[in-house]
């Protein structure tokens, strides 16, 4: 494939839907139809339905591999409608969340395991494995913290209210997979003003796909 492929990740808290939204406002000026802006679970009709069903608060009683697999096939139609068709098209895709989410989130932050859940979306996904990935890091407690004061209640969804507990694993879950991915992943400190993380970001996707600036 002719494009490039680069994933946003990070803890509840860490802003790292912030920093895309302004991301894909400066980029955009600069390649216009060669950018591509999306997220997981989401990024067109289909997925988008899958996501309200997984994230609806009324859903208390959803099992955890039901979570898990239905984020793989919300990602598994991103994957075939949305991301494939642009990488063709030689497009940068920048991609809030995909596969490290899964892992870390239903894997380790759930417990059905990190390895199950990856298998998973390697069937979702034929392991398409992102060009690289930006981590955005910030302390649970400070992620947490950010959420009760700042996030509007109508989206806040049932992961942002689990417990403390929940996303230390999903934490930990994340420095595991940093740490077998190696050089795939490029790590930010999300705890810096946003200015500041906005601007390290924009740093570090010009440097990772050079070709298109």
């Amino acid at each position: 494939m002719a494009g490039k492929f680069i994933t946003f990740e990070g803890s509840d808290g860490a802003g790292k839907t912030s920093v895309m939204n302004q991301i894909g406002a400066i980029f955009q000026k600069e390649l216009g139809d060669q950018l591509l802006v999306t997220r997981e679970p989401g990024g067109n009709k289909i997925s988008e339905q899958v996501r309200r069903v997984i994230l609806d608060r009324e859903n208390t009683d959803m099992d955890y591999r039901t979570e898990a697999l239905l984020y793989a096939a919300a990602r598994r139609q991103h994957l075939v409608e949305t991301i494939l068709p642009a990488l063709a098209r030689n497009q940068l895709v920048l991609c809030d969340r995909y596969v490290d989410s899964s892992v870390a989130y239903q894997g380790a932050g759930r417990e059905i395991g990190m390895q199950a859940v990856a298998k998973m979306n390697e069937f979702a996904t034929e392991k398409l494995t992102p060009d690289k990935t930006i981590y955005f890091d910030i302390p649970v407690q400070v992620g947490l913290t950010r959420i009760a004061k700042h996030r509007d209640a109508s989206k806040i969804d049932r992961l942002d209210v689990e417990t403390t507990a929940f996303h230390n694993r999903v934490h930990d879950g994340y420095m595991a997979i940093i740490k077998r991915a190696g050089d795939r992943f490029v790590v930010i400190d999300a705890t810096q003003p946003i200015a500041s993380v906005v601007a390290a970001t924009v740093s570090a996707i010009r440097q990772i796909a050079a070709e298109y600036f």
